[in-house]
């Protein structure tokens, strides 16, 4: 039984390698508590989406132990897995569908639909009711499945690479929208990413990858510290993953 000081992902020494030959990370360990957003981040290759891989139970991990909402993710209960929403690559299916059509399809397998999340979003792209997904750009139809993840109302929000699609302008839209709507919410996100700016604004903790390594692991807040007035996080991560 999971309660409210637990945290909501739990991940314990997790280690894992390409077949016998290059490791991926070792002894990857971190909590995601309640109501905050981390950000896993690192370039392509850096096992982003292997970590996502394992916490959603597609692959088993080689060593370590991870648990959502107490249950170790080998044994989640649909109850469980029901309070997750997942979002792997950002694309819509059935793009003949125009906007509302598609959000009352995905309404009716979701108990806990938000449909204000998904039509708040829409009007912050300036996108009809009745416009069809297929004559949208692939920015808009990135947001289009981020407003269906959100909507699902889940209590966690486990996003890979959120941004894939999406141009500067849409980027800063939904970090914009996806920070208020979670504060708001009380949700708790988890999400990776290889394009580190914008996110300052959006992440309450971040972990670094490298290949093979964890460069930084800690609050943004308390990372930034460390560096200049006028610094980004952007400007962390280029100098950290260059000096490797």
């Amino acid at each position: 039984m999971h309660t409210d000081t637990e945290p909501i992902i739990s991940v314990r020494n997790l280690t894992q390698r390409y077949g016998k030959g290059r490791v991926i990370y070792s002894d990857l360990s971190f909590d995601v508590p309640k109501g905050r957003i981390l950000g896993l981040l690192g370039k392509n290759g850096t096992g982003k989406t292997t970590t996502i891989n394992i916490l959603m139970g597609y692959l088993r991990p080689q060593s370590g132990e991870c648990r959502i909402f107490g249950e170790p993710i080998t044994e989640m209960q649909p109850a469980t897995r029901a309070r997750i929403a997942l979002l792997i690559e950002g694309h819509v299916q059935y793009s003949f569908m125009t906007i509302s059509q598609i959000e009352k399809f995905y309404s009716a397998f979701y108990p806990k639909w938000n449909r204000d999340a998904y039509y708040g979003l829409m009007e912050k792209m300036h996108v009809s009711p009745g416009q069809k997904i297929s004559t949208m750009s692939c920015g808009q139809r990135s947001q289009v499945a981020l407003g269906l993840i959100l909507a699902q109302n889940a209590d966690l929000l486990v996003l890979d690479d959120f941004s894939l699609g999406l141009d500067p302008g849409y980027r800063r839209l939904f970090v914009e929208y996806m920070r208020d709507y979670v504060k708001a919410e009380g949700k708790t996100v988890f999400m990776t990413s290889h394009i580190i700016q914008d996110l300052e604004r959006l992440i309450d903790d971040c972990i670094i990858l490298d290949y093979g390594r964890i460069l930084t692991q800690q609050p943004v807040a308390e990372l930034m510290k460390g560096y200049p007035q006028g610094t980004t996080l952007e400007d962390v991560f280029i100098e950290l993953t260059g000096k490797y």
